[in-house]
């Protein structure tokens, strides 16, 4: 076992920055705006002109001597943004989106490099509640290479997390829970265990609480990062329904019959909730049906459907048990690849 001054010395070159920069229109002044009895200085923008602004940024770490990249997916979750990881003071490298997978929070960037330092990926299946553990990252995205030391608190739990930056809300479950300090900026970096191997990716802190800090599972990445590897991309099931997780305050308001279960339904005005010739049309299933199970598997608000369907394969076939008008069907479904 390593002191935390070998581990720090041995994972901190492989701990990156990453920088989030968006074409934005450029400011030429500000005006005052009034408004009742206040005014409001508002930007007067450039007619036709843009230019490149810093947004946001958050950790990553590399796990190829090639130019792997894992991070939190709510970091690098915008398409339009332009991502540059940041090595140390001298070494920039533009970043390539490989894959984003919002289920677990996870995402895959490759920047062209050679000879890299990477950390090498332990085993989360292995962690224990009381083992050390250390977190590294740069919070608020200026205290580069930031050591903090702590134990494993407790394991699978479960949270509902919100990005302030992507404006995102996740159901997360299976996570690690740490005392070892985590803060903003700190997303996407490493959660290291006392052999200087990642078990997890630093993905949330506790509004309002001490020492009450979130990683993701690194066996939850290993997947990913196999899939980006062989494919290019990930391979997802798809189902194709858009879907409302019930809970019982749910089914009180609406005068549901179960508190639990998958309804279909549409998410706004003039799209449709069953998307056309998918598996779920071509199985048969309709709006207002209500999903229940999926291969015996209860679905709940801790337990979604988006994380059920991730366990199986692109062409599996699944049986959906679904209460449609008071009776319950079983349907088998054939999974297709999300395109």
């Amino acid at each position: 076992m390593q002191t935390i001054v070998e581990i720090a010395k041995k994972v901190s070159p492989a701990v990156i920055t990453i920088v989030i920069s968006k074409d934005l229109p450029q400011v030429e002044g500000f005006y005052y705006l009034p408004y009742g009895d206040k005014n409001f200085l508002v930007p007067q923008l450039k007619k036709g002109k843009s230019e490149k602004t810093r947004v946001g940024g958050g950790s990553g770490f590399i796990v190829s001597s090639d130019g792997y990249v894992l991070t939190s997916q709510h970091v690098v979750s915008d398409p339009e943004a332009d991502y540059v990881v940041i090595i140390d003071p001298t070494r920039k490298f533009p970043a390539k989106v490989l894959a984003r997978d919002p289920i677990n929070d996870i995402a895959i960037l490759k920047i062209e490099g050679e000879n890299l330092s990477f950390i090498e990926l332990g085993d989360s299946d292995q962690i224990e509640p009381g083992e050390s553990v250390i977190a590294v990252g740069n919070p608020l995205g200026e205290f580069h290479d930031t050591i903090s030391a702590g134990i494993v608190s407790g394991l699978s739990r479960f949270i509902t997390a919100y990005s302030g930056l992507s404006q995102e809300t996740a159901h997360l479950k299976g996570l690690i829970q740490t005392d070892a300090a985590i803060n903003p900026g700190n997303s996407g970096g490493p959660l290291v265990n006392m052999e200087g191997k990642v078990i997890g990716i630093n993905a949330a802190m506790a509004e309002n609480a001490q020492n009450l800090g979130f990683a993701i599972p690194i066996n939850y990445a290993k997947k990913d990062l196999e899939e980006v590897k062989q494919y290019g991309k990930l391979k997802r099931p798809f189902l194709g329904v858009k879907y409302l997780i019930l809970n019982q305050e749910i089914a009180r308001q609406n005068k549901l019959p179960l508190g639990y279960g998958a309804l279909i339904i549409r998410e706004r005005f003039g799209e449709e909730a069953i998307i056309k010739d998918s598996p779920a049309e071509k199985a048969g299933l309709k709006e207002f049906d209500i999903l229940l199970e999926v291969n015996g598997e209860k679905i709940t608000e801790k337990n979604p459907l988006a994380n059920i369907l991730q366990k199986f394969g692109t062409n599996d076939e699944i049986e959906i048990k679904t209460l449609r008008a008071g009776k319950e069907l079983i349907l088998k479904i054939r999974l297709e690849e999300k395109k």
